[in-house]
């Protein structure tokens, strides 16, 4: 299985871990918000027939989901065709309409609603390219909720999780780290979390395990929506 961990490793060295400090939440979107494994995996698995790649297992196409294609495609495709294996996904995705094969997860949209009910400010950091992933939250029906929505650019010069968080960072006027938490399901959430000086919650109804949450250096791992809102407001 491939392991993004490697493309967001930095040292972290973080302040105590006080809920009653975090008015910032950073959200991943794929496996965090809503569950889009059936259109990323159906639009990937055309650009790998086109190519005539063999489709890996489903642990392999599992690991897929969530961090940067620049970086997990090229052991699977080659270098030489990781772009065009992207652009003939984004033709799947976006032209075919791929990418509202989404679904938003059970108690999701509770949650946000009661953490801008109770001021806190909340954004989407993601992977996923920023112009797709403002219209997939629009789908979804929460652009009400953040006041970002930040992605990669179309090319991967925020190609990893690290730096999609920093761009967020500095659009919500780099608040004191201490005050944001990051909210994701994959090992390269919380890693980019880490090379920020972020505390990250892992979540288990996503595409990662405990096992990869706990050892990227969640600070807590949570199975249910609800229980997030819980930590922040006990």
């Amino acid at each position: 299985m491939i392991d993004p961990a490697p493309f967001d490793a930095a040292p972290f060295d973080p302040a105590p871990f006080d809920t009653a400090l975090f008015d910032t939440v950073l959200f991943d979107l794929d496996g965090t918000l809503s569950d889009s494994a059936p259109g990323i995996l159906g639009c990937l698995r055309q650009a790998f027939d086109e190519l005539g790649v063999p489709w890996p297992d489903e642990a392999v196409a599992r690991s897929l989901l969530g961090p940067p294609f620049w970086h997990t495609l090229p052991p699977l495709v080659g270098a030489d065709r990781t772009e065009r294996a992207i652009e003939i996904y984004r033709e799947h995705y976006v032209v075919g309409g791929g990418m509202f094969q989404t679904r938003a997860y059970d108690g999701v949209a509770p949650l946000l609603q009661s953490l801008r009910s109770q001021s806190v400010r909340l954004a989407v950091a993601t992977s996923k390219p920023e112009i797709h992933a403002g219209t997939i939250v629009e789908h979804l029906g929460f652009s009400e909720h953040f006041d970002f929505v930040c992605g990669d650019t179309l090319d991967g010069a925020r190609d990893s999780k690290a730096l999609v968080i920093a761009e967020a960072l500095n659009r919500m006027g780099d608040p004191p780290a201490g005050t944001v938490l990051m909210v994701g399901d994959r090992s390269h959430d919380v890693l980019g979390a880490a090379a920020n000086g972020l505390h990250s919650v892992g979540v288990l109804w996503g595409y990662g395990s405990a096992t990869e949450l706990h050892n990227a250096g969640a600070a807590a791992v949570i199975e249910r929506p609800a229980q997030l809102n819980e930590l922040l407001r006990p």
